[in-house]
């Protein structure tokens, strides 16, 4: 038997990985919502499915529910205050949208203009583990931007960081 991790231990742990940046939209019936999350990835690719966690504390959690869709947007080093602003930054989600160009995919979901990609997604289940929902989403449709474009903002320590031509990180 051994004995628990503690929770700091595992966020300082947690920390050390690094992770793509992504900015989660919904939009419908319920409104507009969105957050900036790290913690998504793929699930399976038959069906087209992705896995997405929010924070059960997050006053969008309804907003994400009742709409039943979302998209994930990969974000570029191009978008750190665009991140900054969705983690919580700037509080109005008109104001959070304004700052920059979307695109309305097919599902109303809207995709930000100049994402590595988008992934328009139907709700297909959420769990709730711990302090966060785990929310499980059919890709419906998806968006590419270009091949040649900047290179992905990632997280780590704590801190935006953006990989260099060279292979080195900048933060």
């Amino acid at each position: 038997m051994t004995d628990a991790v503690s929770r700091d231990a595992f966020r300082n742990a947690m920390a050390r990985i690094c992770t793509p940046v992504n900015i989660i939209t919904t939009d419908g019936e319920a409104g507009r919502g969105g957050f900036t999350a790290t913690a998504v990835c793929s699930v399976t690719d038959e069906p087209p499915t992705v896995l997405v966690c929010m924070n059960a504390g997050s006053a969008q959690v309804e907003t994400f529910k009742a709409n039943g869709r979302f998209c994930v947007n990969v974000l570029t080093n191009d978008h750190t205050g665009l991140a900054s602003g969705f983690a919580g930054g700037i509080r109005e989600m008109e104001e959070r949208y304004a700052s920059a160009r979307w695109v309305t995919m097919e599902s109303g979901a809207l995709a930000l203009d100049g994402a590595i990609v988008s992934l328009d997604c139907e709700t297909a289940d959420i769990h709730r583990v711990g302090t966060h929902n785990v929310m499980i989403g059919r890709v419906t449709a998806l968006r590419l931007g270009a091949d040649n474009g900047p290179n992905a903002l990632l997280y780590m320590d704590r801190t935006y960081m953006v990989p260099t031509q060279t292979g080195s990180f900048g933060g």
